[in-house]
């Protein structure tokens, strides 16, 4: 699917105004790439309340990894039951952490930090469950690498901005928009466009008349404006 043509001064135009809106995001880490990693695994489908209430519940019971790794699966799927989807989620954890011990005899991510990111990420989506988002996130959250995750706020953002097709799917969406985005502005363009989607540009409803990007939208300039 092809992106249309958007401006390098576009782009910077619509990320300073979100920075002014939502605030700087200095860099910070937020785990292991391993922690991660998991975190990610148990974000999928749910909220980050019902996520981190898993994780914390996770790590309480088995304070290592290799604790996980050994556990039955049911102990696993009760610990994460906050984050909805356990009974598919446990076994993905599981095999994860398996398949990593399996291939570098260790339960650690942190070689990942000297490869090339995209021989980092071909490393992480070759793990059933772990998707360009997920990798993505390990390298940016764990390494500050200049990779972009394109999680459903931003994916529904940029379709409004018109800067990706209506019928580009997410996992199409991570290498237009990884393209598209600076370098030195991926981290906080990312926290701040989850921002502005959960606060302004909602799925339903979006606030167009308080949002501050408006002028840069095409989906404003289309339906609502006219």
């Amino acid at each position: 699917m092809k992106q249309s043509k958007v401006a390098g001064r576009t782009v910077r135009a619509v990320e300073r105004r979100l920075s002014v809106e939502h605030g700087l995001r200095p860099w910070r880490r937020q785990g292991s790439a391993l922690d991660v990693l998991i975190l990610t695994i148990l974000s999928q489908n749910t909220s980050d309340v019902n996520r981190d209430k898993a994780y914390a519940r996770l790590r309480e019971k088995f304070p290592k990894w290799e604790d996980v790794l050994e556990a039955p699966l049911h102990d696993v799927e009760q610990a994460i039951r906050p984050a909805g989807l356990s009974k598919q989620k446990s076994p993905c954890i599981k095999r994860v952490l398996s398949e990593i011990q399996g291939q570098r005899g260790r339960l650690s991510l942190e070689f990942l930090r000297a490869r090339p990111i995209d021989e980092a990420l071909s490393w992480l989506v070759s793990f059933k469950g772990v998707g360009p988002k997920t990798a993505a996130c390990v390298l940016v959250f764990a390494f500050g690498k200049p990779v972009f995750p394109v999680d459903t706020h931003i994916h529904r953002i940029t379709k409004r901005l018109g800067w990706i097709n209506e019928k580009t799917s997410a996992d199409e969406a991570h290498n237009l928009l990884g393209a598209l985005i600076p370098d030195d502005l991926k981290y906080q363009f990312h926290i701040n466009l989850i921002e502005h989607g959960r606060n302004t540009c909602a799925a339903q409803r979006p606030k167009c008349s308080s949002c501050v990007v408006r002028q840069f939208c095409a989906l404003y300039e289309r339906e609502i404006k006219s």
